[in-house]
């Protein structure tokens, strides 16, 4: 297994625009992430667990490149990165088929063969667990886990090595995380996936993950073994995260 992700004293910053109405154009740069370093390796879930706005969305989207105002070094080990969001009704569009939004990553690449593109959303479809007969229906017409099984497959039809997932069973009920879970631990022993598993829920890492990054204020206070930052935690607030979750 070799390091499929490194990220080596990462900063990055938004613009924030002016509110005074005498200074339209000025903006003024917010630090987001604060010297963040780890890596990840080919096959493993590392979890990323903090609390609201401390910079867990922000870190995804630096990787995936979607922050342009960032310094540091990021060795990307593949091309092939996707995300998988929260709320999988906002991340499809409703004025077009399953079978469409699925599609249309195949045809950005090219791939103009309409049956043989329709062939791999269907099997795709299958690997997610469900029926090919879903290609010709709306996101409105599906229940929250089914839309999240099609956030999966957008993630993956393009083969996808590592994926980064940004609290992807938060707007589940309890009975719908545990099988989206089971689908992505299932997906990743038959596909060799990697997965940056981003979560505020200390339960659902400690179920899902390897290891665990916790960050605070866009930094990262403690990175270890599951196993060994939920039962000896370095961190004070660590402590008070898994005191809290209890």
């Amino acid at each position: 297994m070799g390091t499929i992700l490194e990220l080596r004293h990462v900063n990055s910053w938004y613009k924030i625009k002016s509110k005074n109405p005498f200074q339209s154009n000025a903006t003024r740069k917010k630090q987001v992430l604060k010297d963040i370093s780890f890596s990840i390796q080919e096959g493993e879930i590392l979890g990323l667990v903090g609390e609201s706005g401390c910079g867990k969305s922000t870190l995804a989207k630096t990787i995936l490149g979607f922050i342009k105002d960032v310094d540091g070094t990021i060795v990307r080990g593949t091309d092939q990165m996707q995300m998988i969001f929260q709320d999988p009704y906002g991340s499809l569009n409703p004025s077009k088929t399953i079978g469409w939004i699925l599609e249309e990553p195949l045809r950005m690449q090219g791939k103009t063969d309409r049956e043989m593109r329709r062939e791999k959303v269907e099997k795709m479809l299958k690997k997610v667990g469900l029926e090919p007969s879903y290609y010709n229906r709306y996101p409105r017409e599906l229940s929250g886990g089914q839309r999240q099984r099609v956030s999966i497959a957008i993630a993956l039809i393009q083969g996808s090595k590592l994926i980064l997932a940004d609290e992807p069973v938060s707007a589940l009920d309890v009975t719908i995380q545990k099988q989206i879970m089971e689908l992505m631990l299932s997906l990743q022993e038959e596909l060799g996936l990697t997965y940056l598993f981003i979560s505020h829920d200390l339960n659902v890492i400690y179920q899902m993950c390897d290891r665990v990054m916790v960050m605070k204020n866009g930094r990262i206070v403690e990175i270890g073994d599951v196993e060994q930052v939920y039962t000896k935690p370095k961190s004070d607030y660590t402590k008070k995260l898994l005191e809290a979750s209890c």
